[in-house]
Protein backbone atom coordinates (compact mmCIF):
# COMPACT_ATOMS: atom_id res chain seq x y z
CA UNK A 1 0.00 0.00 0.00
CA UNK A 2 1.69 3.21 -1.14
CA UNK A 3 1.37 6.25 1.10
CA UNK A 4 1.30 9.40 -0.97
CA UNK A 5 0.61 11.75 1.94
CA UNK A 6 3.27 13.46 4.00
CA UNK A 7 3.95 11.94 7.40
CA UNK A 8 2.05 13.06 10.47
CA UNK A 9 4.21 14.86 13.00
CA UNK A 10 5.04 12.36 15.76
CA UNK A 11 4.47 13.20 19.43
CA UNK A 12 7.33 11.28 21.05
CA UNK A 13 7.89 13.37 24.19
CA UNK A 14 6.06 14.67 27.20
CA UNK A 15 6.20 18.15 25.67
CA UNK A 16 3.67 17.13 23.01
CA UNK A 17 -0.06 17.80 23.56
CA UNK A 18 -0.71 14.06 23.79
CA UNK A 19 0.68 10.70 22.82
CA UNK A 20 -1.17 8.72 20.19
CA UNK A 21 -1.88 5.28 21.64
CA UNK A 22 -3.50 3.00 19.07
CA UNK A 23 -5.55 0.31 20.79
CA UNK A 24 -6.65 -2.16 18.08
CA UNK A 25 -3.58 -2.99 16.06
CA UNK A 26 -3.46 -6.46 14.58
CA UNK A 27 -0.68 -9.02 14.57
CA UNK A 28 -0.53 -12.59 13.30
CA UNK A 29 2.35 -15.02 13.48
CA UNK A 30 3.49 -16.72 10.29
CA UNK A 31 2.54 -20.02 11.94
CA UNK A 32 -1.00 -18.73 12.44
CA UNK A 33 -1.35 -17.39 8.89
CA UNK A 34 -0.17 -20.72 7.53
CA UNK A 35 -2.62 -22.61 9.76
CA UNK A 36 -5.58 -20.48 8.66
CA UNK A 37 -4.56 -20.86 5.02
CA UNK A 38 -4.52 -24.63 5.47
CA UNK A 39 -7.99 -24.54 7.05
CA UNK A 40 -9.33 -22.61 4.08
CA UNK A 41 -7.64 -24.86 1.54
CA UNK A 42 -8.98 -27.98 3.24
CA UNK A 43 -12.57 -26.70 3.19
CA UNK A 44 -13.30 -25.34 6.66
CA UNK A 45 -16.94 -25.57 7.81
CA UNK A 46 -17.26 -21.79 8.00
CA UNK A 47 -18.44 -20.02 4.84
CA UNK A 48 -17.45 -16.56 6.06
CA UNK A 49 -13.95 -17.60 6.97
CA UNK A 50 -13.55 -19.39 3.65
CA UNK A 51 -14.79 -16.40 1.65
CA UNK A 52 -13.15 -13.45 3.39
CA UNK A 53 -9.93 -14.95 4.71
CA UNK A 54 -9.51 -17.02 1.59
CA UNK A 55 -9.42 -13.75 -0.33
CA UNK A 56 -7.16 -11.95 2.15
CA UNK A 57 -4.69 -14.83 2.31
CA UNK A 58 -4.45 -15.57 -1.41
CA UNK A 59 -5.26 -12.42 -3.37
CA UNK A 60 -2.38 -10.49 -4.93
CA UNK A 61 -4.31 -7.20 -4.85
CA UNK A 62 -2.50 -4.33 -3.06
CA UNK A 63 -4.50 -4.30 0.17
CA UNK A 64 -4.38 -8.04 0.96
CA UNK A 65 -0.71 -8.10 0.03
CA UNK A 66 0.08 -5.22 2.37
CA UNK A 67 -1.92 -6.78 5.21
CA UNK A 68 -0.16 -10.15 4.83
CA UNK A 69 3.23 -8.45 4.82
CA UNK A 70 2.57 -6.31 7.88
CA UNK A 71 0.60 -8.68 10.15
CA UNK A 72 3.63 -10.78 11.25
CA UNK A 73 6.05 -7.85 11.34
CA UNK A 74 6.92 -6.70 14.86
CA UNK A 75 10.03 -4.84 13.87
CA UNK A 76 11.32 -2.24 11.44
CA UNK A 77 8.40 -2.04 8.99
CA UNK A 78 5.74 -1.72 11.69
CA UNK A 79 7.75 0.81 13.67
CA UNK A 80 8.36 2.83 10.51
CA UNK A 81 4.63 2.92 9.80
CA UNK A 82 3.99 4.02 13.39
CA UNK A 83 6.54 6.80 13.09
CA UNK A 84 5.07 7.95 9.77
CA UNK A 85 1.63 8.31 11.37
CA UNK A 86 2.76 9.65 14.72
CA UNK A 87 1.72 6.58 16.72
CA UNK A 88 3.60 6.48 20.01
CA UNK A 89 2.40 3.04 21.09
CA UNK A 90 0.44 0.15 19.62
CA UNK A 91 -1.56 -2.29 21.71
CA UNK A 92 -1.01 -5.45 19.70
CA UNK A 93 -3.67 -8.13 19.37
CA UNK A 94 -4.15 -11.33 17.41
CA UNK A 95 -5.90 -10.79 14.10
CA UNK A 96 -9.22 -12.42 13.28
CA UNK A 97 -10.20 -15.21 13.23
CA UNK A 98 -7.72 -15.93 16.02
CA UNK A 99 -7.43 -19.50 17.34
CA UNK A 100 -11.25 -19.87 17.42
CA UNK A 101 -11.73 -22.11 14.32
CA UNK A 102 -9.24 -24.77 15.41
CA UNK A 103 -9.54 -27.80 17.66
CA UNK A 104 -8.99 -27.18 21.35
CA UNK A 105 -5.40 -28.47 21.49
CA UNK A 106 -4.30 -26.81 18.25
CA UNK A 107 -5.98 -23.53 19.15
CA UNK A 108 -4.43 -23.50 22.61
CA UNK A 109 -0.97 -24.13 21.18
CA UNK A 110 -1.37 -21.41 18.54
CA UNK A 111 -2.47 -18.96 21.24
CA UNK A 112 0.44 -19.75 23.52
CA UNK A 113 2.99 -19.49 20.72
CA UNK A 114 1.55 -16.15 19.58
CA UNK A 115 1.68 -14.83 23.13
CA UNK A 116 5.32 -15.82 23.44
CA UNK A 117 6.09 -13.87 20.25
CA UNK A 118 4.13 -10.86 21.50
CA UNK A 119 5.88 -10.95 24.86
CA UNK A 120 9.24 -10.95 23.11
CA UNK A 121 8.24 -7.98 20.94
CA UNK A 122 7.06 -6.00 23.97
CA UNK A 123 10.30 -6.71 25.80
CA UNK A 124 12.31 -5.54 22.79
CA UNK A 125 10.23 -2.38 22.36
CA UNK A 126 8.76 -1.61 25.80
CA UNK A 127 8.11 2.03 24.92
CA UNK A 128 6.29 1.22 21.68
CA UNK A 129 4.34 -2.02 22.20
CA UNK A 130 1.89 -3.47 24.69
CA UNK A 131 -0.17 -6.58 24.01
CA UNK A 132 -3.49 -8.32 24.55
CA UNK A 133 -3.34 -12.02 25.33
CA UNK A 134 -4.58 -14.45 22.70
CA UNK A 135 -6.71 -17.33 23.99
CA UNK A 136 -8.56 -20.30 22.50
CA UNK A 137 -12.09 -19.97 23.92
CA UNK A 138 -13.01 -23.49 22.76
CA UNK A 139 -10.88 -24.69 25.70
CA UNK A 140 -12.26 -22.39 28.43
CA UNK A 141 -10.22 -23.68 31.36
CA UNK A 142 -6.99 -23.64 29.38
CA UNK A 143 -7.90 -20.14 28.16
CA UNK A 144 -8.36 -18.98 31.75
CA UNK A 145 -4.97 -20.44 32.67
CA UNK A 146 -3.38 -18.67 29.69
CA UNK A 147 -4.83 -15.38 30.87
CA UNK A 148 -3.21 -15.95 34.26
CA UNK A 149 0.14 -16.75 32.61
CA UNK A 150 -0.05 -13.69 30.39
CA UNK A 151 -1.04 -11.37 33.23
CA UNK A 152 2.14 -12.33 35.06
CA UNK A 153 4.11 -11.47 31.91
CA UNK A 154 2.78 -7.95 31.48
CA UNK A 155 -0.11 -8.38 29.04
CA UNK A 156 -2.69 -5.64 29.48
CA UNK A 157 -5.88 -7.46 28.44
CA UNK A 158 -7.26 -10.22 26.26
CA UNK A 159 -8.54 -10.49 22.70
CA UNK A 160 -11.36 -12.77 21.53
CA UNK A 161 -12.31 -12.79 17.87
CA UNK A 162 -16.06 -13.20 18.35
CA UNK A 163 -17.90 -16.48 17.76
CA UNK A 164 -16.30 -19.80 18.59
CA UNK A 165 -17.13 -22.21 15.77
CA UNK A 166 -20.57 -20.58 15.53
CA UNK A 167 -21.17 -20.48 19.31
CA UNK A 168 -21.34 -17.33 21.41
CA UNK A 169 -19.70 -16.58 24.72
CA UNK A 170 -22.94 -16.00 26.62
CA UNK A 171 -23.10 -19.82 26.86
CA UNK A 172 -22.08 -20.57 30.42
CA UNK A 173 -19.47 -23.14 29.42
CA UNK A 174 -17.31 -20.19 28.35
CA UNK A 175 -17.70 -18.26 31.61
CA UNK A 176 -14.44 -19.46 33.20
CA UNK A 177 -12.83 -17.02 30.76
CA UNK A 178 -14.85 -14.10 32.11
CA UNK A 179 -14.28 -15.20 35.69
CA UNK A 180 -10.52 -15.15 35.08
CA UNK A 181 -10.60 -11.82 33.22
CA UNK A 182 -12.57 -10.20 36.02
CA UNK A 183 -10.39 -11.56 38.81
CA UNK A 184 -7.20 -10.61 36.95
CA UNK A 185 -8.61 -7.17 36.03
CA UNK A 186 -7.92 -7.77 32.34
CA UNK A 187 -10.22 -6.02 29.84
CA UNK A 188 -11.57 -8.31 27.11
CA UNK A 189 -11.50 -6.92 23.57
CA UNK A 190 -14.32 -8.53 21.58
CA UNK A 191 -13.13 -8.21 18.01
CA UNK A 192 -15.23 -9.14 14.96
CA UNK A 193 -14.82 -12.02 12.61
CA UNK A 194 -17.02 -13.06 9.72
CA UNK A 195 -20.56 -13.96 10.81
CA UNK A 196 -21.50 -17.42 11.99
CA UNK A 197 -23.22 -19.88 9.68
CA UNK A 198 -26.68 -19.06 11.03
CA UNK A 199 -26.16 -15.34 10.37
CA UNK A 200 -24.16 -15.04 7.18
CA UNK A 201 -26.43 -16.37 4.43
CA UNK A 202 -27.76 -13.22 2.75
CA UNK A 203 -24.37 -11.48 2.99
CA UNK A 204 -22.25 -13.86 0.96
CA UNK A 205 -23.55 -13.35 -2.58
CA UNK A 206 -23.14 -9.56 -2.24
CA UNK A 207 -19.75 -9.84 -0.50
CA UNK A 208 -21.00 -8.14 2.65
CA UNK A 209 -19.52 -10.68 5.06
CA UNK A 210 -16.38 -8.68 5.87
CA UNK A 211 -15.56 -5.30 7.34
CA UNK A 212 -18.02 -3.50 5.08
CA UNK A 213 -20.97 -4.85 7.14
CA UNK A 214 -20.75 -8.44 8.38
CA UNK A 215 -18.04 -7.80 10.97
CA UNK A 216 -20.09 -5.16 12.77
CA UNK A 217 -23.26 -7.25 12.64
CA UNK A 218 -21.40 -10.22 14.12
CA UNK A 219 -19.63 -8.39 16.95
CA UNK A 220 -22.58 -6.13 17.79
CA UNK A 221 -24.88 -9.14 18.06
CA UNK A 222 -22.32 -10.97 20.17
CA UNK A 223 -21.94 -8.07 22.61
CA UNK A 224 -25.70 -7.71 22.92
CA UNK A 225 -25.99 -11.44 23.64
CA UNK A 226 -23.48 -11.02 26.47
CA UNK A 227 -25.61 -8.22 27.91
CA UNK A 228 -29.01 -9.89 27.75
CA UNK A 229 -27.45 -13.26 28.61
CA UNK A 230 -26.54 -11.97 32.07
CA UNK A 231 -22.76 -12.02 31.72
CA UNK A 232 -22.33 -8.61 33.36
CA UNK A 233 -24.81 -9.42 36.10
CA UNK A 234 -22.67 -12.44 36.97
CA UNK A 235 -19.37 -10.56 36.46
CA UNK A 236 -20.15 -6.92 37.31
CA UNK A 237 -16.50 -5.80 37.23
CA UNK A 238 -15.85 -7.32 33.80
CA UNK A 239 -14.65 -4.75 31.27
CA UNK A 240 -15.44 -5.27 27.59
CA UNK A 241 -13.93 -3.35 24.68
CA UNK A 242 -15.62 -3.04 21.28
CA UNK A 243 -13.94 -1.63 18.20
CA UNK A 244 -15.35 0.38 15.32
CA UNK A 245 -17.18 2.74 17.68
CA UNK A 246 -19.09 -0.02 19.43
CA UNK A 247 -20.15 -2.03 16.37
CA UNK A 248 -23.19 0.27 15.90
CA UNK A 249 -24.68 -0.37 19.37
CA UNK A 250 -24.25 3.24 20.60
CA UNK A 251 -26.45 4.42 17.74
CA UNK A 252 -29.20 2.01 18.86
CA UNK A 253 -29.17 2.91 22.57
CA UNK A 254 -32.58 4.57 22.63
CA UNK A 255 -34.31 1.78 20.73
CA UNK A 256 -32.54 -0.99 22.64
CA UNK A 257 -33.74 0.42 25.93
CA UNK A 258 -37.21 1.25 24.67
CA UNK A 259 -37.83 -2.23 23.32
CA UNK A 260 -36.22 -3.87 26.34
CA UNK A 261 -38.63 -2.01 28.63
CA UNK A 262 -41.62 -2.47 26.32
CA UNK A 263 -40.91 -6.08 25.46
CA UNK A 264 -43.15 -7.66 28.07
CA UNK A 265 -42.55 -11.40 28.27
CA UNK A 266 -39.52 -11.25 25.98
CA UNK A 267 -37.75 -8.75 28.24
CA UNK A 268 -38.68 -10.68 31.38
CA UNK A 269 -37.03 -13.76 29.89
CA UNK A 270 -33.76 -11.85 29.50
CA UNK A 271 -31.13 -12.61 32.12
CA UNK A 272 -30.19 -8.94 32.26
CA UNK A 273 -31.53 -7.09 35.27
CA UNK A 274 -31.23 -3.63 33.73
CA UNK A 275 -31.67 -1.91 30.35
CA UNK A 276 -28.86 -2.48 27.83
CA UNK A 277 -27.62 1.11 27.93
CA UNK A 278 -26.62 0.78 31.58
CA UNK A 279 -24.24 -2.07 30.82
CA UNK A 280 -22.90 -0.27 27.76
CA UNK A 281 -22.11 2.78 29.87
CA UNK A 282 -20.69 0.89 32.85
CA UNK A 283 -18.96 -2.21 31.46
CA UNK A 284 -18.10 -1.31 27.86
CA UNK A 285 -15.46 0.88 26.23
CA UNK A 286 -15.33 1.57 22.49
CA UNK A 287 -12.46 2.41 20.18
CA UNK A 288 -12.46 4.45 17.00
CA UNK A 289 -10.76 1.73 14.93
CA UNK A 290 -11.59 2.16 11.28
CA UNK A 291 -14.09 4.95 12.06
CA UNK A 292 -12.28 8.31 11.85
CA UNK A 293 -15.59 10.13 11.36
CA UNK A 294 -16.35 13.17 13.47
CA UNK A 295 -20.16 12.79 13.79
CA UNK A 296 -19.88 9.18 14.94
CA UNK A 297 -17.02 9.83 17.37
CA UNK A 298 -18.81 12.77 18.92
CA UNK A 299 -22.06 10.82 19.26
CA UNK A 300 -20.29 7.99 21.09
CA UNK A 301 -18.63 10.45 23.45
CA UNK A 302 -22.02 12.02 24.07
CA UNK A 303 -24.10 8.88 24.70
CA UNK A 304 -21.46 6.67 26.40
CA UNK A 305 -19.27 9.26 28.08
CA UNK A 306 -16.00 10.88 27.08
CA UNK A 307 -14.08 8.46 29.30
CA UNK A 308 -15.39 5.48 27.31
CA UNK A 309 -14.02 6.27 23.84
CA UNK A 310 -10.42 5.47 22.85
CA UNK A 311 -8.38 6.03 19.74
CA UNK A 312 -7.43 3.12 17.47
CA UNK A 313 -6.24 2.88 13.88
CA UNK A 314 -7.06 -0.77 12.96
CA UNK A 315 -3.58 -1.34 11.53
CA UNK A 316 -2.72 -2.91 9.14
CA UNK A 317 -6.24 -3.56 7.87
CA UNK A 318 -6.82 0.17 7.68
CA UNK A 319 -3.70 2.32 7.44
CA UNK A 320 -4.32 5.88 6.32
CA UNK A 321 -2.51 8.97 7.51
CA UNK A 322 -5.64 11.08 7.06
CA UNK A 323 -7.30 9.00 9.79
CA UNK A 324 -4.87 10.39 12.35
CA UNK A 325 -5.37 13.90 11.02
CA UNK A 326 -9.14 13.46 11.32
CA UNK A 327 -8.76 12.69 15.03
CA UNK A 328 -6.40 15.63 15.51
CA UNK A 329 -8.99 17.90 13.88
CA UNK A 330 -11.91 16.90 16.14
CA UNK A 331 -13.68 19.88 17.79
CA UNK A 332 -12.33 19.01 21.24
CA UNK A 333 -10.41 20.98 23.81
CA UNK A 334 -6.75 19.96 24.27
CA UNK A 335 -7.46 18.02 27.45
CA UNK A 336 -10.33 16.19 25.72
CA UNK A 337 -8.10 15.20 22.80
CA UNK A 338 -5.49 13.96 25.23
CA UNK A 339 -8.17 11.88 26.93
CA UNK A 340 -9.29 10.35 23.63
CA UNK A 341 -5.83 9.71 22.23
CA UNK A 342 -3.89 8.81 25.37
CA UNK A 343 -5.22 8.83 28.90
CA UNK A 344 -8.35 6.70 28.40
CA UNK A 345 -6.10 3.93 27.06
CA UNK A 346 -3.63 4.39 29.91
CA UNK A 347 -6.45 4.04 32.42
CA UNK A 348 -8.28 1.12 30.82
CA UNK A 349 -5.18 -0.97 30.06
CA UNK A 350 -3.11 0.08 33.05
CA UNK A 351 -0.30 1.52 30.92
CA UNK A 352 2.60 3.18 32.64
Amino acid sequence: MALALSAVEPNPSGDAPYLRIATEEAYASREFLSAVSQLVDEGVDDPGLAAFFGYMLHSEAPRPTFVRERLPDLGEARLSDMDATGIARQILSMAAPGPNPFGADRGTALARNANDELEDACQRQPDRFSALATIAPQAPNAAAAELDRCKSRGFVGAIINSHVQHEYLDAQKFWPIFEAAESLDMPVYLHPTTPSKALIGPMLDRRLEGAIFGFAVEAGLHALRLIVGGVFDRFPRLRLVLGHLGEALPFWLYRLDYMFKAGGRRSRESRAARPPSEYLRENVWVTTSGMPWEPAIMLCRDVLGADRVLYAMDYPWQFEMDEVRAHDALPLAPDEKRQLMQTNAEYLFGLR
